[in-house]
């Protein structure tokens, strides 16, 4: 397919006024200046619209909390362990929830999904494409496991403090995350030592440890869900303590600490804003925290955390940050160049650039704007929706 006379925003730096792009086989093939090349391929002219990179939402539960679904449909959270690393998203996932294509149909083509916050440990999260003909979640995984969950804070503790078991103290949660690190890194030791002498034996086969490895090697990341700043240093301590590579998720008072947060090189899926203070450790939420991170000159991206905000807003959330004073270029980026980069994603997803995932969305007007929605709809270089 070829599309012609775009205003392109390529979020790789260049915008091109008068552009066009290539795709084949699901991929970018080429990009340019008008005037375009000649083809035989199915020609789009999309005069009078500017062309984005799909969207992307890097922290999502979508597909793990159906919609219109109580018990019967919720997988987020399996509360009857505290440390449950092996769990993987892509297991209790369903991909004909339909809110899956609320989101593509929104411009939003790729989200991180995955377990909640009930658990200090709660589980492999997986980088999925929203758009899936087949129904089947395998052919929906762009990266699984893309990051291991960790929750700070309130949730653990309340549900465990119901169940009247551990932890129900910040210490106690922080413990549990350490005391597994521990088991696996002793457990990765052993290992290698069995690799490197046929006399030594390997450790006796643990699954939650072998599903920390890869976290341990730095092969994923490690997703802390830490609103308050005295949550977020613990995450930090953590990530230090056994050099993981980790984002914090949600940062709500990170706005309180954004000169600090720079300084460590800590990396924010910022959001949901468009939320209510459901908790005392939100008591700080405002939609001005993203911005706040950005100017401080903190690698910020702006998430849904859907159900809580759904899918479809996610543009919405980022114009709602450029009204309280992130700049619109930067709200743009934090919805698909940096969460792409943030989650290690940017070789496929998050901008528009040759040999990438021909996943794009077009407007003819403000995508930031409540009063619009997408032209067209692009996913792995096939229309998935589109409108007059």
């Amino acid at each position: 397919m070829l599309l012609i006379h775009a205003e392109i925003h390529t979020m790789a730096g260049a915008v091109l006024a008068d552009g066009w792009l290539q795709t084949r086989a699901g991929k970018i093939a080429a990009l340019g200046e008008m005037p375009a090349p000649q083809t035989n391929e199915e020609i789009y002219d999309c005069r009078g619209a500017a062309m984005y990179p799909g969207f992307v939402d890097a922290h999502t539960h979508l597909g793990m909390m159906e919609d219109g679904l109580t018990f019967e449909g919720d997988d987020v959270n399996e509360d009857t362990d505290p440390t449950t690393p092996q769990l993987r998203a892509i297991d209790g996932l369903n991909p004909l929830d339909r809110d899956f294509r609320e989101a593509f149909e929104a411009g939003v083509t790729t989200v991180v999904t995955g377990p909640g916050s009930a658990n200090p440990i709660g589980g492999q999260m997986a980088a999925v494409k929203t758009c899936c003909p087949s129904g089947c979640v395998d052919d929906m995984i762009l990266k699984a496991p893309v990051a291991i969950k960790m929750a700070m804070g309130e949730n653990p503790k309340n549900v465990y403090r119901e169940k009247e078991r551990g932890p129900v103290t910040r210490m106690a949660t922080a413990a549990f995350i350490r005391e597994e690190l521990f088991k696996a890194r002793r457990y990765l030791e052993e290992l290698e030592k069995s690799e490197a002498d046929e006399d030594t034996d390997p450790p006796e086969f643990d699954m939650k440890a072998e599903a920390l490895l890869p976290a341990l090697r730095r092969e994923v990341e490690v997703h802390f869900h830490a609103h308050r700043a005295d949550d977020i240093f613990t995450a930090i301590r953590l990530g230090k303590e056994f050099h993981l590579d980790f984002v914090i998720v949600h940062g709500t008072e990170g706005h309180l600490i954004a000169e600090r947060l720079a300084k460590e090189n800590v990396r924010v899926l910022s959001g949901p804003i468009l939320s209510e203070r459901s908790k005392p450790e939100l008591r700080n939420l405002t939609p001005a925290c993203p911005g706040i991170l950005s100017k401080a000159g903190v690698q910020t991206a702006i998430v849904t955390d859907h159900s809580v905000v759904p899918i479809q807003y996610l543009p919405l959330c980022a114009g709602l940050a450029v009204r309280e004073g992130m700049s619109r270029e930067d709200a743009l980026r934090a919805i698909t160049i940096e969460p792409a980069r943030i989650c290690h994603l940017e070789n496929r997803v998050g901008s528009l650039e040759a040999g990438k995932d021909a996943d794009l969305v077009l407007f003819t007007e403000d995508p930031l704007s409540s009063l619009t929605k997408p032209r067209l709809v692009v996913a792995d270089g096939k229309i998935v929706f589109g409108r007059s």
